[in-house]
């Protein structure tokens, strides 16, 4: 007998839907010369920092006395004290080493970590939302609470009007690219400590906030240790979609319930014991590379790349907003929000665009039902591919 839920998923995946789509239009005009600002893979290679760690953990994998086997189930030390002193401690957060969780990226956890909860807690998304937290809590039969994000509100979730006990809250968002503020952050750590509830936030484009008054982690609001789990990732930070590592902070402080008790226990101890039966580490040679992006040149290589990316996300916007259309984010995250022309649907102009200006987009309402009328373009292009896929724009599409 197979898992009833799977038969409540959509039919495929938003970005397997879009790689047929591309594919079925690549056979009938096979001279077409395909952009794609679509799916959110970087393009701009490896900083010399990570290669050189890569090279140097590479070598030390061929020498018996250097060798490493099975790794810690938390991760390397030197990963996870690197990570508390730099993304932590370095704002102001204490954080324990033995609260980061090294991972293969945060799509895995994001997805995985409602593994640790009961089948019966209600589950609230922003709407649109990174399809892998609903379709994981799909997967396990929960139920959902759709929070809609739209121009009229800012693109900021309203609390609520009734209880839930788990929150998915990804700053900056995929896909809108727009942010929450300190205060507006506070509202959600002040809803879950009275509720009662648990906010997993995602913080895996946080090293593009250019904004001083946007958090970097949910942990600069005070109250956050004892509700949240938060996830990061390399792979946009730093181009580690190939490389795969990333890691999951799981607070000592943030206890559940026992089922039918008022006994608590810790998702740390729950989350650790998870991963020793379920997963067998992220590889030396990724973390290595991972340490390097904390060395003193790697932190300004990394900087350069993703100011690279935010000139990309600029210059869309500007370019954009002078045909007609109206775009929200691109400010603080390499995601741009695009509303369609009037009367087309999101998968009608990503059609065109495809067709006529042969540029690959995302249909926003992928992402949901709020997401109609939107497409999500990043700025993940070489400036080449970015400016050539404007100009088509511009001169096969109207507003």
């Amino acid at each position: 007998m197979i898992n009833e839920n799977y038969k409540k998923l959509s039919g495929a995946y938003l970005f397997s839907e879009i790689a047929r789509k591309v594919k079925a239009y690549k056979a009938e005009a096979p001279e077409a010369e395909i952009i794609s600002l679509g799916i959110g893979d970087v393009t701009q290679p490896l900083c010399p920092a990570v290669v050189k760690a890569l090279h140097k953990a590479a070598d030390e994998m061929a020498c018996s006395a250097t060798f490493r086997g099975y790794g810690p189930e938390r991760g390397y030390d030197f990963l996870r004290e690197a990570i508390v002193a730099n993304d932590f401690q370095a704002r102001g957060i204490e954080m324990d080493a033995d609260e980061i969780f090294v991972s293969d990226g945060a799509k895995s956890d994001t997805g995985n970590f409602q593994e640790l909860l009961s089948a019966n807690v209600r589950i609230a998304v922003t709407d649109p939302v990174y399809p892998v937290y609903v379709d994981s809590n799909v997967m396990a039969g929960r139920e959902i609470v759709y929070l809609p994000c739209t121009a009229e509100n800012g693109f900021a979730p309203e609390l609520p009007a009734e209880h839930v006990d788990v929150i998915y809250l990804c700053y900056p968002n995929n896909p809108t690219g727009t942010t929450l503020n300190r205060e507006q952050l506070k509202k959600w750590v002040d809803y879950a400590l009275r509720e009662n509830a648990l906010i997993f936030y995602d913080a895996a484009y946080e090293a593009y906030i250019q904004s001083s008054d946007v958090p970097h982690s949910i942990y600069e609001i005070p109250g956050a240790k004892e509700c949240a789990v938060e996830f990061h990732s390399y792979s946009k930070t730093a181009g580690f979609t190939g490389i795969r590592c990333g890691y999951t902070v799981v607070p000592k402080s943030v206890k559940c319930e026992k089922s039918g008790s008022s006994e608590t226990i810790s998702l740390n101890a729950m989350w650790n014991r998870r991963q020793s039966t379920k997963f067998n580490g992220t590889s030396y040679l990724s973390q290595r590379a991972a340490e390097a992006i904390y060395t003193p040149e790697g932190k300004v290589q990394i900087q350069t790349t993703i100011s690279y990316y935010m000139e990309n996300a600029r210059l869309m916007r500007e370019a954009l907003a002078g045909m007609g259309f109206t775009i929200y984010g691109g400010v603080d995250a390499p995601y741009l929000w695009v509303r369609v022309p009037e009367g087309t649907t999101s998968w009608g102009f990503f059609d065109e665009m495809l067709h006529k200006a042969n540029v690959v987009c995302t249909p926003g309402v992928g992402f949901g039902p709020a997401g109609e009328g939107y497409v999500r373009l990043t700025a993940f292009g070489t400036r080449e591919a970015t400016m050539e896929a404007l100009h088509r724009i511009k001169n096969n599409l109207k507003k």
